[in-house]
């Protein structure tokens, strides 16, 4: 254990998220995904929520700043403007814990099927709710003082 992390961030994901670059992107799956055939980098969270999870990351990792969408969800099939639960959750995150929140944009289904796999990493999660999935983008730390 250290002092101030989140619990739920594990050696292998805090590895990962200290590897990432500015413009590398992580995606938080839910329990549905096809982690095992999409990730690059599979890390498994089973039995915890896609928002707990995401809550841990943001408070570590800086979030994007210089690109318009630093927060990506999959868009519903049957409603594409629609914005499940699961992502109103999200967005409610992202604004209180994000360095820089900002609002999350839907990406159609394929897609966000194809950008996951470019993705540094896969965050396979045990959340339940449909649709319970966001790619982050990786902000940059400004220098001490500045």
């Amino acid at each position: 254990m250290l002092r101030g992390l989140d619990p739920i961030l594990s050696p292998e994901l805090l590895y990962t998220l200290r590897a990432m670059g500015h413009g590398d992107e992580i995606v938080i799956a839910d329990a549905n995904f096809p982690g095992e055939s999409s990730a690059r980098t599979l890390i498994r969270l089973d039995g915890i929520e896609a928002a707990r999870v995401l809550a841990a990351v943001l408070s570590v990792m800086p979030l994007d700043s210089f690109v318009d969408d630093p927060a990506i969800s999959m868009q519903m099939v049957d409603d594409p403007e629609g914005v499940p639960p699961v992502i109103e959750a999200f967005q409610k995150v992202i604004d209180e814990v994000a360095d820089h929140p900002a609002r999350i944009r839907p990406l159609e289904r394929f897609a966000f099927y194809d950008r996951a796999r470019e993705a540094f990493a896969v965050i396979q999660t045990g959340e339940r709710r449909f649709y319970g999935n966001v790619i982050l983008k990786k902000g940059v730390l400004p220098p001490d003082g500045g």
